[in-house]
């Protein structure tokens, strides 16, 4: 079961109304997999950044984005206030003309540089980033953002990495030296999930390099609940107390330099109960909600409204949203799993579900939501 962390200070009120906010980071799917989840996120953020790593063709071209945000739409149509913002997936032959057309066009929002082997579906990423350094100065020209899952599995030579230090390797390796090389480039370190990575961040200080942050990782840490558990299973991994409390302060303290990225990702229950279960959990149907049960714990419910409605849109060069949420003190629990209908074009077999994340078959085991989106 998942549990308060310890000395937390509780900062009382009954209803909060903030900006409507973003998620700056999902995975939306796509075929019955986009229709069952993307009610979720459409319901509580105003704009999205969507994942293009989809299985088995990511989104590589222009024509592919333009098809794919098409679907979304179509999908999304019952949200009409819901902007999905379409990202590139990033490969050592991409064309950085082509992405610069879709950026240009006002299609494309980003470009998400996965290295092979540290998600699902990243075995057509960059291996080498000196490789796309070209297209690196084609999106620093543009002001176009680069979003980078901030790990490396492997040193130069071969060998490994323990797992717990992918994210810091990345940073002293690969982030370091892209800053330097690229001093007006835009870049979201994805996902942050250790004190390092909030230490760096912190320590640039630069309007150029911020972070997103999952719900999971402020609400859950390694001791609770290792690796090994299929449901708390994901990418980057989730990782100490001492690297939970840094996230906690940071995402809290109100920095414009964090901002609010679920990394959502859905996976069929029969998949995540697998032999080798896939990384990813699916926070979606109580995303801002927990956000805020986050941000109570720590005393600090007067920075939601920066960490999840402003900083992001500030960082990207768009208008934080004139629209409200209200959220009320009014404990639930996420009672069922979301089922995912057959459709023709992705038969995916008799009553798959998803699983979201605080759900557990047990009534008794299932998290208390503190908060309610009215």
């Amino acid at each position: 079961m998942l549990q308060r962390p310890k000395r937390a200070r509780i900062y009382r009120m009954n209803t909060l109304t903030i900006r409507k906010p973003d998620d700056w980071h999902t995975h939306l799917r796509d075929g019955a997999m986009l229709e069952a989840v993307l009610p979720f996120t459409a319901q509580r953020f105003g704009r999205a950044v969507v994942m293009p790593n989809l299985s088995p063709n990511p989104i590589i071209t222009t024509e592919e984005m333009r098809a794919y945000k098409a679907r979304i739409e179509k999908t999304a149509a019952s949200f009409p206030g819901f902007t999905p913002l379409m990202t590139y997936y990033l490969t050592e032959n991409s064309s950085p003309e082509d992405i610069a057309r879709g950026f240009k066009e006002g299609l494309a929002t980003a470009v998400k540089v996965y290295p092979p082997g540290t998600s699902t579906n990243a075995e057509k990423g960059v291996m080498d980033i000196a490789k796309v350094y070209k297209t690196f100065e084609k999106m620093q020209e543009i002001g176009m953002p680069v979003l980078l899952h901030g790990e490396r599995l492997r040193r130069d030579d071969g060998s490994g990495i323990d797992e717990v230090d992918y994210e810091k390797f990345f940073i002293e390796t690969k982030l370091t030296p892209l800053l330097k090389d690229f001093p007006e480039l835009k870049v979201v370190l994805e996902h942050s999930t250790s004190k390092d990575a909030v230490d760096f961040v912190l320590n640039e200080a630069s309007t150029r390099l911020a972070t997103t942050v999952t719900v999971h990782h402020l609400m859950v840490n390694a001791e609770e609940h290792p690796d090994r558990e299929p449901y708390f299973h994901c990418f980057p991994i989730i990782k100490s107390e001492e690297d939970r409390t840094a996230l906690r302060r940071a995402a809290t303290s109100g920095s414009p330099y964090f901002f609010l990225g679920t990394d959502s990702a859905p996976h069929l229950v029969s998949a995540k109960e697998s032999a080798k279960p896939p990384g990813g959990i699916f926070t979606a149907p109580a995303a801002i909600e927990l956000y805020a049960q986050v941000f109570e714990e720590e005393g600090k419910l007067e920075n939601l409204e920066a960490f999840a409605s402003i900083n992001g849109a500030k960082f990207y060069g768009l208008t934080p949203s004139e629209e409200t949420i209200t959220l009320e003190k009014n404990p639930w629990t996420i009672d069922e799993v979301v089922s995912v209908a057959d459709t023709p074009s992705t038969p995916l077999g008799t009553g798959e579900k998803i699983r979201p994340f605080g759900y557990d078959e047990d009534p008794a085991k299932r998290l208390q939501i503190q908060w309610r989106m009215t």
